[in-house]
């Protein structure tokens, strides 16, 4: 019998009572590790009464006060970064390297928020009419809820509720239910930094759990990480109940690669952007635009030895470059896609669809494959797979790569490779794409600059994290003052008449 994994509502262990489950496994050996509640409706509503109750206190607690808990919460997880990966490794089935990289990118966002005091200044303006001045304030804005995708179980939560709760909120985390374990992890961190009870409280569930967040009245906001369906349908749902809400779906990155690119540079970028965390990540390059049939030959001729070679094995293998699926189902899914793109008439140079790891014949392991001469046409290229599978879609030149880019319903991330720096800048004028790299694969910005895609990729309009951020999880407030002005200790007053509303 696996044990469950509770809540963390009003900084207690609370185990649902809801008596539905889902499990949690092991994705490099298959195995059953753990046993996740999926909440009801009312155990939402308790977590959102705690985060209630708590928020009047927080709210009026200084920003230095609060940055200074932030601050405690940043040096613990720096001292337990290694167990916190571990975990990770445990249940999304990420190597090493990479759920370290996630946990680093993490901190990065605790980091931001420590500067809170800095961040939530107003501005002054004196004397905008006869003795009157004006000052904005930033105030936090209630009860904020995320809800929060399997692939970064402890990154894409720290986009979220560090800025909401150094801008003075209350928060309540709903992290997938495949790999619940990391945001208890870090919850405990978090509650040792000093912060009251409450303030952060984490329930499990599924779509029950999500639509009791989408609809409380006492949830003044909703951020979502994940699929283009379901963010449509949390924007849509949360703003019909008049919250705010920002909504991140769907990416099929490309990357652009021009004749005069470092060929050996854009393949090595590439090894790391396609099948890094098995292609399971929202900014992975899904489509390489080799630019030129002499540039599509060299690429794919160098990458497909790279690919067949991948290094692949459980979290526990420090040489492992890549690890298993994250669950059976989803394994499923994106080998079905391997076989719809043979069907479709793409070209597989390699297939990883037979890919065994001694000892782990159990697990969710799929080897990286290599697509080329893949058409837009076709379902291979313009669903987002989110797996180890990378497509060559062959461009005649940069004006049919900047077509293909602007033909997808998606703009997420976009890069490309080139020695130009007259095409590099034109690209990046002109391409309508959130996040652009030049001859940087997956150009996720830093903690200080918002991150966020255009078209099908983005609802609500607002970045995740960086100033917009802060903006998103804080109320502008604008005070127009005016005092009056006489005989001091007498009862005799001038008002300007200029000045008068």
């Amino acid at each position: 019998m696996t044990a469950q994994i509770p809540n963390v509502i009003n900084g207690r262990l609370v185990a649902s009572t809801s008596g539905r489950t889902a499990p949690v496994y092991n994705p490099a050996t298959g195995e059953r590790t753990g046993t996740v509640g999926l909440s009801s409706a009312a155990e939402v509503a308790e977590a959102v009464a705690a985060a209630r109750a708590a928020l009047p206190a927080w709210a009026d607690t200084p920003p230095l006060e609060r940055a200074r808990l932030m601050m405690a919460f940043r040096a613990l997880l720096d001292a337990h970064k290694d167990e916190l990966a571990r975990v990770i490794g445990a249940e999304h089935g990420k190597v090493l390297d990479d759920a370290m990289g996630e946990v680093l990118r993490g901190i990065e966002n605790v980091e931001y928020a420590c500067g809170i005091p800095e961040l939530l200044k107003g501005d002054h303006s004196r004397n905008v009419g006869p003795h009157i001045d004006l000052y904005t304030l930033r105030q936090p804005i209630g009860v904020c809820a995320g809800i929060t995708p399997f692939n970064f179980p402890a990154m894409v939560p720290m986009w979220m509720y560090p800025n909401a709760i150094a801008c003075g909120n209350t928060f309540v985390l709903k992290p997938s239910e495949r790999d619940p374990s990391a945001s208890l992890f870090v919850c405990e961190l978090f509650r040792e930094a000093g912060f009251p009870d409450g303030v952060l409280n984490v329930v499990h569930g599924d779509k029950e759990a999500v639509d009791a967040l989408l609809t409380h009245p006492d949830v003044a906001s909703v951020s979502f990480v994940g699929s283009t369906p379901v963010a449509e349908y949390i924007y849509a749902t949360g703003a019909a109940h008049g919250k705010r809400v920002q909504a991140l779906g769907g990416a099929k990155n490309h990357m652009v690669i021009m004749p005069d690119a470092d060929m050996d540079t854009a393949v090595d970028a590439l090894m790391g952007a396609a099948y890094g965390s098995a292609g399971e990540r929202c900014m992975a390059v899904a489509v390489a635009v080799p630019v030129g049939e002499g540039t599509a030959d060299a690429l794919v001729s160098r990458l497909a030895p790279r690919v067949e070679s991948l290094k692949i094995g459980p979290y526990t293998d420090p040489a492992a470059q890549m690890g298993p699926l994250v669950t059976r189902a989803h394994y499923d899914k994106v080998k079905g896609y391997i076989d719809l793109g043979v069907a479709e008439g793409a070209e597989l140079l390699v297939d990883g669809r037979g890919f065994t790891l001694q000892g782990y014949e159990n697990g969710f392991f799929l080897g990286g494959s290599l697509f080329d001469r893949v058409t837009p046409d076709m379902r291979l290229y313009r669903d987002e797979i989110f797996g180890p599978v990378l497509s060559t879609v062959r461009a005649a030149d940069f004006e049919a790569a900047v077509d293909l880019v602007h033909g997808h319903e998606y703009a997420n991330g976009v890069a490309i490779f080139t020695r130009d720096g007259d095409s590099a800048r034109e690209f990046a004028d002109r391409i309508q794409v959130g996040m652009v790299g030049i001859n940087v694969a997956i150009p996720v910005p830093v903690a200080y600059h918002g991150f966020g895609g255009w078209k099908r990729s983005l609802f609500g309009g607002s970045p995740i994290y960086g100033p917009e951020g802060i903006q998103f999880f804080t109320r502008l407030k604008t005070v127009t003052e005016r005092w009056p002005t006489g005989i001091r200790g007498g009862a005799r007053f001038h008002f300007g008449g200029t000045g008068d509303h």
